[in-house]
């Protein structure tokens, strides 16, 4: 992979020049985002029950790229005077407006304390202004996470924070966080809260806030320049986009919003150029690499690229592959994909305080394969998304939570397409077992060598019910259609 390396740096100045200042999905009018993030109420919230009769009166919002809205929580009690405490047994917000949003999570100071209890959400849709029946957010996810004692995971930005959940754009919400004893809350979750013998409920974290994360638009509005005003202030975010789309320059057009299928003659070729520096007799044996597979890039579901770290950080190899679900819930279209991934990657960035969207890839429901974090889809770029195997692994979040409901075909056959091209590249067959080093986990010991299969779920490493039992049960099958593409 050396030649292949050295030839996407070689590129990167050039890269500056030969794109647009800002990429398609999320051209810039680009007014910055306010210093404060925190939702104003720019109209009375509806009583439970009353239709909301202000809906149709609200004034046009000026673009924006994106943006998340904080608000911190409150104590959910008899006396709502009494100041938030960071024990307080139940928090939440009461019904409120606020600006549009799409995605919701939860985010608390602390990134190693845990929130046992359940969280639920409602929210109101904006095209209609109905209100949503209370959804349960997922609130394990300490488990993606870049792993303890990276530069990532020491930064002091690193919060706690539950998984995201998608709920289209909306411009209500409602929102309570109840304490309970570990082993309370899935039971609670289908069962109600009824008497138990349970011990008491542990305390909640403390500095618990609500984030709103609104995508921006897919395209800009009307009227807008199509690069977008040439200025100083852009020039930050410029260079971030043209080095992510200089890192896959051997694979595609700069600026190119995909990256293309490739035919297996094709991909044999591209093994060959992207190994080039490995030993002559390496070169003559007739490679086992799945036909590369289209790929949606940054660029072409809209990153902005001004969020994250700058540069890339890689890992030596890629031996294994972490599938995981996002647990963001399935109601989503295939049409909003790129508007959903923008949302996670800014929870990811602006919210949870890690450098980059966690994923290497993201598979939709409709077998679609998008670029994850940048670095070139090709390289063994470092994740944040199996907490103690990060290194030499790449991680494949499919879009949705299957804890209870099946994957689509379409998603599973992309997981084996995927793995079968980007396994290849790296010589390894995607039914074999490797050995990965624990960085540390709640299941493997920093330190200890883990026999894994190549295609794992993320509950190999790590004790998590990710990536949902019903995609879990269909990994066997992506081993072997992933060894199938690859010709074995």
């Amino acid at each position: 992979m050396h030649g292949f390396l050295a030839s996407s740096i070689g590129v990167t100045c050039a890269a500056a020049l030969a794109l647009p200042l800002t990429p398609p999905a999320v051209a810039a009018t680009a007014r910055p985002v306010p210093t404060t993030e925190a939702a104003t109420t720019a109209r009375p919230a509806p009583h439970a029950g009353t239709p909301d009769t202000t809906m149709t009166n609200r004034r046009a919002e000026p673009y924006a790229p994106g943006s998340t809205q904080s608000l911190p929580l409150e104590p959910l009690t008899r006396n709502r005077a009494t100041p938030t405490a960071p024990g307080a047994p139940e928090q939440g917000l009461t019904r409120r407006a606020v600006r549009h949003f799409s995605l919701v999570g939860i985010v608390w100071d602390d990134p190693e304390a845990a929130l046992h209890g359940r969280v639920q959400v409602r929210t109101r849709a904006a095209d209609t202004g109905t209100w949503s029946g209370w959804q349960d957010v997922e609130t394990h996810s300490a488990d993606h996470a870049a792993d303890r004692g990276t530069p990532e995971s020491t930064s002091g930005r690193v919060r706690g924070a539950t998984a995201p959940l998608w709920v289209g754009d909306s411009d209500g919400v409602e929102l309570r966080v109840r304490s309970e004893p570990e082993g309370a809350e899935a039971d609670s979750a289908h069962h109600g809260t009824g008497a138990r013998n349970l011990p008491a409920a542990p305390p909640l974290p403390s500095g618990l806030r609500l984030e709103l994360v609104d995508p921006g638009d897919d395209v800009s509005p009307p009227g807008a320049s199509a690069d977008g005003p040439r200025t100083v202030a852009l020039a930050g975010e410029t260079s971030a986009a043209a080095g992510a789309s200089a890192a896959n320059a051997d694979l595609a057009p700069l600026g190119a919003a995909e990256i293309p299928v490739l035919n297996r003659a094709g991909t044999e070729r591209e093994f060959f150029a992207l190994n080039a520096s490995e030993p002559a007799e390496q070169q003559q044996a007739r490679p086992y690499v799945g036909p590369r597979p289209r790929i949606v890039t940054r660029r072409g579901w809209g990153a902005d690229e001004g969020l994250r770290e700058s540069g890339f950080r890689y890992t030596k190899k890629v031996k294994a592959a972490f599938v995981h679900h996002t647990a963001s819930g399935n109601n989503y279209r295939c049409s909003q994909v790129p508007s959903l991934i923008r949302s996670i990657y800014r929870y990811h960035v602006k919210s949870m305080g890690w450098r980059d969207i966690g994923y290497n890839f993201v598979i939709d429901k409709c077998g679609k394969i998008y670029e994850g974090r940048a670095g070139g889809v090709a390289r063994p770029v470092l994740g944040a998304h199996t907490l103690g195997f990060n290194s030499n692994s790449m991680g494949i979040a499919v879009l949705g939570s299957y804890g209870a409901k099946k994957p689509s075909a379409a998603a599973v056959r992309a997981v084996a397409r995927l793995t079968a091209w980007k396994l290849g590249l790296y010589g390894v067959n995607p039914r074999g077992k490797t050995y990965l080093k624990s960085g540390g986990s709640n299941l493997h010991r920093k330190g200890k060598k883990v026999r894994l299969n190549v295609i794992s779920g993320h509950r190999d490493g790590f004790r998590t019910e990710c990536p949902g039992r019903k995609l879990y049960s269909k990994l066997g099958s992506a081993r072997s259609k992933a060894a199938r593409y690859q010709g074995r």
